[in-house]
């Protein structure tokens, strides 16, 4: 897949993951939680898809982190 953020949204993807992990939460349980499907969840901690703001804010919230803390990408 040939996207002009990948790398950011590969970022995103793997920080998602690990607070999903922190918190003991299956991709499922997070999905449920967010509204979404674990099909979709799955696409975006493995960047397979663009993500929208709300899903976003919505993950964050579901995790209770702040929305910066996804974007702290580490190198």
């Amino acid at each position: 897949m040939k996207r002009k953020h990948y790398e950011e949204y590969r970022k995103l993807g793997l920080n998602i993951a690990y607070y999903r992990k922190e918190r003991g939460l299956s991709q499922m349980q997070l999905a449920d939680e967010v509204d979404i499907s674990r099909t979709h969840m799955s696409r975006i901690e493995n960047n397979d898809c663009a993500v929208s703001l709300d899903v976003i804010f919505s993950i964050a919230k579901a995790l209770d982190v702040p929305v910066v803390k996804l974007f702290d990408f580490r190198q």
